[in-house]
């Protein structure tokens, strides 16, 4: 009896000496993305509780901290394809885990023009995935990419021309519906009939509103810009291969000021030479990376059929066999976060930010993107070999979901 007392007496006084000690702490050390320097991570109930400095770090290989990455277009991952015909909510979870394996601990999964009816069932598969609680929470919302953009051979990219169509609210509306209200972005072509007024219905519907695949003339952009959009999709791509050196997309979208932009530095979609001069134009804090990647990103080198297209999976990229023209990407978002430094000399704290921070505050994720107290516990552990980042650990909500072996 004694015993018991004395143990209760040691655990009040443990507990008042050591508040945040208490059993479902977990504590992670490493070397704080920004700066460098070693520090304990304190997590509880799947948030960040405080940042302790460590003058003692046995952290050896040396791995960094960092905020979960942030992919806000991704067509598929490991053979699931967001817009195809079979999608099922096993395929969501599916490529949920895997993207845990490369520091992904959230995305926007983007579906892209196809027939009505395919998006409008895939938006609904992907509303039922994300009420899934053990992978909905790294599914903060949807990209719908199309099917209101240019038909036009170059600017439609990868899309097929037969789905291409005029915006139409009462048909976004039923697919918004399909969706429980979770398209966040959309990418549209503002020279469109009827895209001013749809953009400012998405913009009061608290959408953002993302110019890409389009021809638009700087009159069309500012117009878009005015109406309410706020991001021009993979600048640089979903572009025609020759296009007037004075009059194009690309300047307007790059010198308005009240456009972010995203861009795919896999190193393959863009020249170094582009990278380096969106980077400089528009700076780190209003640049975002995506991997844009298609759902044979993570499979093997070879020739595969999608749907009605025959595609060719290089172990760099995806390409139209026969064709000088760009399918989609077949990488994660970490090999942009890799080709961004090594393109522009930037820091790993400003590539970073520009997968993660940058999204976060663009879509108003407050408990996102960065290593404070209170924050959601979304966190990467990795190494950089040979300037790649090596992912060993992800952290969801707190919860240890990939460890590499």
């Amino acid at each position: 009896m004694k015993i018991g007392i004395w143990i209760s007496i040691f655990t009040i006084f443990s507990t008042i000496l050591n508040p945040s000690k208490t059993e479902d702490d977990l504590v992670i050390e490493g070397f704080n993305y920004i700066n460098s320097k070693p520090v304990f991570i304190h997590l509880k109930d799947g948030r960040i509780s405080k940042i302790v400095p460590n003058k003692k770090s046995s952290n050896s290989p040396k791995l960094f901290v960092a905020p979960g990455l942030i992919d806000i277009q991704i067509n598929g991952y490991v053979g699931v394809d967001f817009s195809g015909p079979n999608l099922t909510e096993e395929d969501v979870v599916k490529a949920t885990k895997a993207l845990w394996k490369v520091g992904v601990t959230s995305y926007f999964p983007t579906v892209i023009t196809q027939d009505i009816s395919i998006i409008k069932k895939n938006l609904a598969i992907l509303a039922k995935a994300k009420d899934d609680p053990d992978i909905g929470i790294s599914i903060p919302g949807f990209h719908l990419e199309g099917p209101y953009i240019s038909p036009k051979k170059g600017f439609r990219g990868a899309h097929l021309e037969k789905y291409i169509k005029k915006p139409d609210w009462k048909e976004f509306l039923e697919l918004q519906k399909a969706a429980k209200n979770n398209i966040k972005i959309i990418t549209l072509a503002p020279e469109l009939e009827g895209a001013i007024p749809f953009i400012k219905n998405c913009v009061k519907n608290g959408l953002v509103v993302s110019l890409g695949h389009h021809n638009g003339t700087a009159t069309d952009i500012q117009n878009a810009v005015n109406a309410g959009a706020r991001m021009a999709t993979h600048l640089g791509n979903g572009c025609a291969n020759q296009i007037n050196r004075h009059h194009n997309p690309i300047w307007p979208q790059l010198s308005e000021d009240l456009l972010k932009i995203s861009i795919i530095a896999d190193g393959y979609h863009l020249t170094k030479e582009e990278v380096r001069s969106f980077y400089k134009v528009k700076g780190f804090d209003n640049t975002i990376l995506v991997s844009d990647a298609l759902d044979l990103a993570g499979l093997p080198p070879g020739e595969y059929i999608r749907g009605e297209r025959k595609l060719v999976l290089t172990p760099e990229v995806v390409k139209f066999p026969g064709e000088n023209v760009l399918a989609g990407a077949a990488s994660p978002i970490t090999k942009c976060i890799d080709v961004m430094m090594d393109f522009t000399q930037c820091s790993i704290a400003e590539a970073i930010k520009m997968a993660c921070s940058n999204p976060a505050e663009m879509f108003s994720l407050n408990h996102l993107g960065e290593i404070l107290p209170n924050k959601r516990a979304d966190l990467i552990l990795f190494s950089m070999e040979r300037n790649k980042i090596d992912i060993h650990k992800t952290f969801v909500n707190g919860k240890l979901v990939y460890s590499k072996k």
